[in-house]
């Protein structure tokens, strides 16, 4: 392959990242939006609540995983 074709392979693979971390920026801003509105909308203490189950539920899978490889 030439370099001239390898070349264009490349800017167009570069390009190509470069759209698609636009939309992943795009697709972040509308998650932490839409968790704004979600949280201002339920109020603080549902919002606390909310977060404290989801710390919970996070840490027994953590011990589920812990002991599922410390069975061997």
């Amino acid at each position: 392959m030439s370099q001239n074709k390898l070349k264009k392979k490349v800017e167009a693979l570069t390009n190509v990242v470069r759209e698609l971390i636009k939309e992943l920026q795009n697709t972040t801003s509308l998650a932490q939006g839409t968790l704004t509105a979600f949280q201002m909308h339920i109020g603080k203490d549902d919002w606390e609540k909310i977060v404290n189950e989801l710390k919970e539920v996070e840490e027994r899978k953590i011990e589920q995983k812990k002991f599922e490889t410390n069975v061997e």
